[in-house]
């Protein structure tokens, strides 16, 4: 069956609601983890993650800082209208977009916009900063602000919020700040965390380094469609998200030297989808002509007609073109969609949380080791395993 056929329906299952987390624990590497392995699941704490994982090993980390991202005005009425910056509206990297000075224009979703009036200004002030918001479309908005050096970065820094995910039913705290980051956040740009990769401290990291396992780190900036529910029954009336994606060099030649040796662990959803998707930037170096900014579609993995080339022929693509062109990183977007039908071609191993019901992340989940994903849900619900974001993980090995 094509993934378009697939009816969301079929993945899914009861989530009570106190079974997802609202606040973090006191440690991070405090939570649990379900091991999947063969069909056979246990049950480990993060702590011990060093165990379950191969000398030899390489872990994909995505390195990506949550900005924050939400903002609240009130108007003269008292009307309070909260503002979720989405994207630049020149569709222009993201940490570019940051750095502007003075004036930017963003994307943004508008919570009570029918009270907000286009060209109407709001206005925002935390000590010497001035803030302007102007919508000056449905879903754009012109901000300004003054002392003019800082960069955008800096004012949201100053006057943002925590963009916690909608079913944590309450306002982010100054804990949050560093909570719902990683331990190894760098390049700013998302407003939803890597979630998967929120249960790593350093002592693990160090453990694992220790035992042999090495890290690379890839950038891709999670948008706010992480959280875009499936609302139509079948999948080919769903718009997957698109979300910006930075390599580094470095990162891709640890690919090239591990495939074969050991197994590639990606921590979290979005490291898997980021190396997932260079193997169809290589598909596309090899079969077309030169591409120079990564751009994979939602239904491309299965629209594409055989014979593909293997992972590391279109790996050695990737970096020759690279090379060519004198650049040290790989960059652009993806949009893939991971769904029960697709191949995959360089993750073995996958760290993740538990995810919504009927969600994208859920049909991954099930493409990664079939139909034991919900012998797995079946556990954590039973086990007593928290959920969602500020939830316990896994780590599931690929089916075979």
């Amino acid at each position: 069956m094509h993934p378009r056929e697939l009816a969301i329906a079929d993945y899914t299952y009861a989530l009570p609601e106190d079974r997802i987390a609202q606040q973090p624990l006191p440690e991070r590497d405090a939570s649990r983890l379900l091991v999947y392995r063969e069909g056979s699941i246990s049950d480990r704490f993060f702590r011990e993650l060093t165990s379950e994982i191969p000398s030899g090993a390489l872990l994909v980390l995505n390195d990506t800082r949550v900005v924050n991202a939400r903002l609240v005005f009130h108007r003269d009425t008292g009307a309070r209208i909260e503002v979720l910056c989405l994207s630049p509206a020149d569709d222009g990297p993201v940490e570019e977009a940051f750095a502007q000075k003075g004036c930017c224009e963003w994307r943004c979703f508008i919570g009570n916009a029918k009270r907000w009036k286009e060209g109407e200004r709001l206005l925002l002030r935390s000590g010497a900063i001035e803030f302007e918001a102007a919508r000056i479309a449905p879903d754009t908005i012109r901000f300004r602000w003054s002392p003019a050096e800082h960069d955008f970065a800096y004012v949201l820094e100053a006057l943002g919020h925590v963009p916690l995910p909608p079913y944590m039913k309450r306002s982010d705290s100054p804990a949050d700040r560093e909570r719902y980051n990683t331990v190894f956040a760098e390049h700013e740009g998302s407003v939803a965390a890597p979630t998967a990769s929120l249960h790593l401290t350093p002592a693990i990291l160090e453990a694992l380094r220790s035992n042999g396992t090495r890290t690379a780190s890839v950038t891709l900036h999670v948008g706010a469609g992480t959280f875009l529910p499936v609302k139509s029954g079948r999948m080919e009336g769903h718009g997957m998200h698109g979300e910006q994606v930075r390599i580094p060099l470095a990162a891709l030649e640890s690919f090239a030297d591990r495939m074969g040796k050991g197994p590639i662990i990606a921590v979290g959803t979005t490291a898997l989808r980021t190396l997932e998707s260079v193997y169809w930037h290589g598909v596309k170096l090899l079969q077309g002509p030169a591409v120079e900014e990564m751009a994979v579609e939602q239904w491309e993995p299965y629209d594409t007609v055989d014979p593909l080339p293997t992972a590391a022929h279109a790996l050695e693509a990737v970096l020759a073109d690279l090379t060519r062109r004198g650049e040290d990183r790989l960059v652009g977007h993806t949009s893939l969609l991971i769904a029960p039908g697709y191949r995959f071609r360089f993750t073995d191993a996958l760290v993740t949380n538990f995810h919504q019901p009927q969600s994208t992340l859920l049909l991954l989940v099930a493409a990664f080791i079939g139909q034991d994903w919900r012998a797995v849900y079946d556990h954590a619900l039973l086990k007593g395993y928290r959920f969602l974001s500020y939830g316990d993980g896994s780590l599931l090995w690929r089916s075979q």
